[in-house]
């Protein structure tokens, strides 16, 4: 079992690097994601009409008191 064990190792350490996913794409991946997100919220800030005035100062005025 252990000569087996030692075979498989030496077998493995000798066999040429092949490059993963990771390593081939990784990071076009990660820019692709980038290019995304950026596009998905810059749309979002500038065309989805949300206000930006988050204080409500000025806004809300009283209703007038009914006896």
């Amino acid at each position: 079992l252990a000569r087996g064990v030692q075979h498989t190792a030496v077998r493995r350490a000798h066999r040429k690097y092949e490059p993963t996913f990771h390593d081939k794409y990784g990071n076009l991946v990660l820019l692709g994601g980038a290019a995304v997100f950026t596009a998905v919220w810059g749309y979002v800030f500038t065309q989805a009409g949300i206000e930006w005035g988050l204080s409500p100062v000025g806004r809300i005025t009283p209703k007038e008191w009914r006896e």
